[in-house]
């Protein structure tokens, strides 16, 4: 008899259990999944580099469940910034896909205060395994360098800025055709082109003649908070001039 009224009971929580969620959570899974969110969406291919026009977004209704938390949902975000990698009719926008400047903006900064110069990266491990991305600041280490052939970090290269990364094959390491290899045949960072003063292109080169150069990451974000660390090393020479100049006086 007992057995009969566990039965029962069983019977009764589990079409209970039942109505709960056909009636309750169901609902509920449903209305989450049918919510629509607008997003920005590419409805022409645009190239890696190319500046994204109105004609090459659309604002569309889409389903929001597996969304992106950081998909972009307003063309004025999107139109007139430049595309970091291959985008294809029907892709969503996120923001690392953007750049507010065009990839090869370098060339525009170069106006004879400082120069783009390139080193060579001579390990893997040289390069922080090839995570350096153009925009980083880092600083760069002598290792076994000069008479004594010590290691250290020269002051006059504390806080340097990646313009980008490259590979032997002159490609740039974080280009869409690279990425869209294989794993096993991605090509690795070869050379660090770096914005220096003429003083450290003099510095790199010696090293890179007469030992070997090691990049630590130093900071990745924003623009103003690099800007900061580019400020002081530029501090660093124009203490070294101010006592050379009151010599000369």
């Amino acid at each position: 008899m007992n057995w009969i009224k566990n039965r029962t009971v069983l019977g009764a929580s589990c079409i209970i259990l039942s109505l709960v969620l056909c009636l309750g959570i169901a609902p509920l899974l449903n209305r989450s999944a049918s919510e629509q969110v607008a997003i920005v969406r590419i409805v022409q291919d645009v190239a890696r580099g190319e500046a994204i026009a109105t004609t090459h977004v659309e604002n569309a209704n889409v389903g929001a469940y597996n969304l992106p938390a950081d998909v972009l949902k307003s063309s004025d975000d999107v139109v007139g910034q430049y595309a970091t990698v291959d985008l294809k009719a029907g892709d969503y926008v996120l923001p690392s896909k953007l750049s507010t400047v065009p990839l090869d903006a370098y060339l525009t900064r170069l106006d004879g205060q400082k120069q783009a110069l390139s080193v060579t990266i001579k390990s893997l491990a040289a390069g922080l395994s090839g995570k350096l991305q153009p925009g980083d600041i880092v600083s760069l280490i002598a290792a076994d360098y000069g008479d004594l052939r010590t290691t250290a970090l020269p002051p006059e290269l504390q806080y340097v800025e990646v313009l980008s990364v490259t590979t032997s094959s002159g490609l740039d390491a974080q280009s869409t055709t690279n990425d869209q290899k294989d794993e096993n045949e991605k090509e690795l960072p070869s050379t660090l082109t770096l914005l220096v003063q003429p003083q450290q292109a003099v510095l790199l080169t010696d090293i890179e003649n007469k030992g070997k150069l090691h990049a630590a990451l130093v900071y990745r974000g924003d623009a103003a908070t690099a800007q900061r660390f580019l400020d002081q090393q530029d501090a660093y020479f124009t203490s070294k001039e101010k006592p050379e100049e009151a010599a000369h006086e």
